[in-house]
This record gives C-alpha cells, structure tokens and sequence, in this order.
C-alpha cells in the first residue's frame, strides 16, 4: 500500500524499468527515460524518452471496497479502504535520428508487453516490499485523442505511446477506533 508519494514512486518504477530496458540499444551515449512534464524543451543528448504523467483518475471498478479493519493482537481500528488510482502516462522519444527513435518506442513496447505486471523488486518507494502490484496497458487512443493531449500542453503533436497504469492504491491517512458492543437493548431489554 501507498503513502502520500505513491504516485511519484510509480513514475520512478517506470522511469527505471525504461532506462534499464533502453541499455540494450547501445551506442555512444546509450538513450535514457527521464521523467518530464514537457513544460520546458527537451534537450538530448543522450536520445531520451520522456515519462509524462497527463491524468489521475479514480477507479471506477474498486470505488465501493469495503472498510479496511485492524487484526488482533491490534486495538480495533477501522479505515476507508485504499483510493485505487489509474495513472495515465505518455512516452515520447526525443534526439537522436528517426530510427533512433522508432527503436526506443519499439523497446518501450517490448518491455510492456513482456512485464506488463510490475511487482516485487521491480517496485521502488513506498511500494518497495510490498504485495502490490502494476499492471500496465498500451491506452489505443484516436488520433484526435491524441492531438487534445498534444493541445492541451501546447505543444505540436508527435509520435508518442500512451500507457495505463491501474491500480495504484492510495492509503488513507486517518483510521477509526472500533468499540466493542458491551450491551445491547432489544425490545426495551437490556442484554449483556
């Protein structure tokens, strides 16, 4: 489960599991994924993909878990269960030649789809050691979807992959103490 920084170690996890997987590419100075919010330009080199976190969203599927309880030997206590999130990236490459960059994008593709479930070692922060788990999905968005984006940042349009990651629980901060039933009134009565 995760802290307050849940999502900034998401997008480390990814930005990691990128950079390791674009080694393989080589070259002089081999690419690099960078977490970007694509407010400034981009400057290679080395070639690079960026990591741009565009949406936060609440999952719809997971809104209506029920409260999360404490187990003995702990005191009673109850808490909402966990904000489940989806987190909308897009990764565009930057620098080097078409083919450059076409080769990124090819290898960003492959990593995803061989470990589209990020789990374990591979997560980083307040995920570290946890049960949790990633799960990515290539996001098929329209063209026109995909120009709003680009719009949206004020920047032209290029060619870029659009990523889902579902569901990063959120803790919350705050629990309740439970207080054991001591008595109970049924029909005017008193049982214990």
């Amino acid at each position: 489960m995760g802290d307050f920084g849940v999502i900034a170690d998401v997008s480390t996890t990814i930005v990691t599991a990128l950079t390791t997987a674009l080694r393989s590419l080589g070259g002089e100075q081999p690419p690099i994924a960078v977490l970007h919010d694509l407010s400034e330009p981009v400057t290679p080199p080395p070639p690079m993909l960026t990591v741009f976190l565009y949406e936060i969203a609440e999952d719809p599927a997971s809104r209506n878990r029920p409260p999360v309880r404490s187990l003995p030997p702990d005191p009673p206590r109850t808490r909402k269960p966990p904000m489940a999130l989806l987190l909308r990236y897009l990764i565009t490459p930057w620098g080097g030649d078409q083919p450059t960059q076409h080769r990124m994008l090819g290898r960003a593709l492959q990593v995803f789809y061989d470990d589209a479930i990020l789990d374990g070692p591979q997560l980083s922060g307040s995920l570290a050691g946890t049960t949790d788990a990633l799960h990515l999905s290539l996001t098929a968005l329209t063209l026109d979807q995909k120009s709003w984006v680009w719009y949206a940042i004020q920047k032209p349009y290029r060619l870029s992959l659009n990523y889902e990651v579902r569901v990063v629980n959120l803790d919350v901060a705050t629990e309740l103490a439970v207080r054991p039933v001591r008595s109970r009134v049924i029909d005017g009565v008193t049982a214990s």
